[in-house]
């Protein structure tokens, strides 16, 4: 019942309710006093049409990127790493056909987008003056000349195309055969004259006795540029930097990881040497074995180079081989890590390749197919002109072991 004087609830009903929320969006009543037991609204299908106002400011769905220039960010160093040469052609005062340059960066490793590399890095396969231990897919390759490091040089470079060749002289050591000076040099002669090719010889970690037969090997390999492998902060600095500018030769400056011995070694052969016949090895740790300290200490020096420290601005050296020292490189393992004759290859891969990457400009190395790769990857780093497919770059692992 609606009182006297009060709005009477169907002239309130009979206002169109539908036009006025579309409009307003809401009803207010005024006035209005209902008593009701039980109140339905009916609203007939067709009775009106709702229409929804569209939200302000809602856009479509993107359907694609959004376009925008991308430019790489561009650094400029005040430092440069020197370029050193290994080995000497005839117009060079050796007999090699052909020497290398190594070094001459200008930026990191790699960074085409700032500076072009001025030289690729170079890849050598180690030889040992007598024979050793070697893990089975290794053994496989050089089997038949275990025991005649010329023929083994000889080998490497006809077959598998070696650049240059790092002979070892292990026999000197006096704990093993204890090789006379002279007959380590005659070992060298016969190498040199079995390939054309540069070559590093290294010593066998006794600094008297490496310091002996370097001056020996150093002077009948007299002006072919060999790598001397290598002078240490326990040896004769002095008297290694003659033997090396009597003769005209390269050296190798090795140190244990440490930046600082890095740094302390160069100072000292820089007060009798060219700073351009040094070549840094912060020594190598194989993948799983301190790797990553390697990559660090190396990298380092690298950018300290770069950024203009003079100790530190040359090329990198990598001993590489020491990736087989890795147990799982040449052990077998359960199936789950897959067959050692592609597991140890693999593995010096990837340590060269991590190395790669930190800046090393000379790579010692023994399994071929691990150079193969490594060489590899580094023209398509370097090439300008060709690009690599997705489908190759992820099936480079494949090998057919039959």
């Amino acid at each position: 019942m609606v009182e006297k004087g009060k709005k009477k609830l169907e002239d309130i009903i009979s206002i169109d309710i539908l036009d006025t929320l579309n409009k307003f969006e809401e009803l207010e009543l005024e006035d209005v006093e209902l008593e009701v037991g039980e109140l339905e609204l009916w609203i007939q299908p067709g009775a009106g049409k709702v229409t929804v106002s569209p939200r302000v400011g809602v856009e479509e769905k993107p359907t694609r990127m959004l376009e925008a220039e991308f430019k790489p960010p561009f650094m400029t160093y005040p430092g440069k790493i020197l370029e050193v040469k290994l080995g000497a052609t005839k117009k060079e005062g050796g007999s090699r056909s052909k020497s290398f340059l190594i070094g001459g960066e200008t930026t990191l490793p790699f960074y085409n987008f700032e500076s072009k590399m001025t030289h690729k890095p170079v890849i050598s396969f180690d030889v040992f003056d007598t024979k050793i231990p070697l893990a089975k897919p290794v053994k496989k390759e050089v089997e038949d000349v275990l025991e005649d490091p010329s023929a083994w040089a000889k080998l490497s470079v006809d077959k598998f195309g070696a650049e240059m060749v790092n002979l070892h002289l292990i026999s000197i050591d006096p704990l093993i055969k204890d090789t006379k000076p002279k007959d380590a040099a005659k070992t060298v002669e016969n190498v040199l004259q079995a390939v054309d090719v540069p070559i590093a010889v290294g010593g066998c970690g006794d600094p008297e006795k490496d310091l002996k037969v370097f001056d020996k090997i150093a002077e009948v390999a007299e002006g072919e540029n060999i790598l001397i492998n290598s002078v240490t902060l326990d040896m004769n600095v002095e008297k290694m930097a003659d033997i090396v500018n009597d003769h005209g030769h390269t050296i190798i400056a090795f140190t244990s990881m440490n930046l600082e011995d890095a740094k302390e070694l160069n100072r000292k052969l820089f007060g009798f040497l060219p700073r351009n016949k040094v070549v840094i090895d912060t020594t190598t740790a194989a993948l799983g074995y301190g790797l990553d300290y390697a990559f660090t200490v190396m990298e380092r020096t690298r950018i300290a180079g770069l950024m203009g420290d003079a100790q530190l601005q040359n090329p990198l050296s990598s001993g590489t081989t020491n990736a087989w020292a890795a147990r799982e490189a040449w052990m077998k393992m359960d199936p789950i890590w897959g067959p050692r004759e592609l597991r140890g290859p693999i593995w010096e891969t990837v340590t060269a390749l991590t190395l790669l990457l930190a800046g090393v400009d000379y790579f010692m190395m023994m399994h071929p197919s691990a150079v193969k790769t490594v060489k590899n990857v580094i023209e398509n780093l370097t090439s300008h002109s060709k690009i690599l497919k997705p489908e190759i770059a992820s099936n480079w692992v494949t090998k057919n072991l039959g």
